[in-house]
């Protein structure tokens, strides 16, 4: 559950929300904005409790991130590079949601501080591929340790078992807005198996 937390708050503070008039932008990937119908007042209600709720968590996790010298930017690009393998610096920038532009000095600044590492792909020359090096690996796993110590700690002392069960349905909710905001307006997400859920809660970082 810790671990899937993280993942998920990490996955939603990517998508950026902006409320216009009549209209709900969701910016899902870096050059491509979509626009429809204003939501509910519920749906609208829900989407900016849960804005708040994961940027209040995302402050609070910080100083953990901050011992480790990582911010919550780098954090992210590390976590997709440890899912991912390996990817180019544009896949990488289109998992983030962001500019290639916006990602290129980030990604100097970990090569620089030993975290990844640059190699030629091999299919394509004009490409290059990221990895992520042993260094960049143990920083990621020792802060996303601190974040889930801290909140199985918080969790520990204020949530009761109901609570906590509840909690882990809330997570296979926020993954299941996590991918309808992936798939772009009006998307539903499947709901997931219950394999998959125990999955998700397992897996770090």
């Amino acid at each position: 559950m810790r671990g899937a937390l993280s993942q998920v708050l990490s996955q939603l503070l990517s998508r950026a929300l902006a409320i216009n008039k009549n209209c709900l932008t969701i910016k899902v990937r870096s050059n491509l904005v979509f626009s429809m119908q204003k939501p509910s007042t519920d749906a609208l209600r829900c989407a900016v409790q849960l804005r708040r709720s994961a940027s209040l968590l995302s402050r609070r996790l910080r100083p953990g991130l901050q011992r480790v010298g990582l911010s919550p930017a780098k954090l992210s690009v590390l976590g997709q590079l440890f899912r991912a393998g390996s990817l180019t610096p544009t896949e990488l920038a289109e998992r983030e949601c962001v500019k290639l532009q916006s990602l290129t000095r980030l990604l100097a600044e970990l090569e620089a501080e030993g975290d990844l590492a640059r190699e030629n792909h091999p299919f394509d020359g004009r490409q290059t591929l990221i990895t992520l090096t042993r260094q960049g690996s143990s920083r990621l796993r020792e802060a996303v340790l601190l974040s889930d110590a801290r909140m199985a700690e918080v969790i520990e002392n204020n949530l009761n078992e109901e609570d906590r069960a509840l909690l882990l349905r809330a997570c296979a909710m926020l993954e299941r807005i996590g991918l309808a905001l992936d798939n772009g307006p009006g998307a539903e997400a499947a709901p997931s198996s219950a394999k998959a859920r125990r999955r998700s809660v397992v897996r770090r970082p």
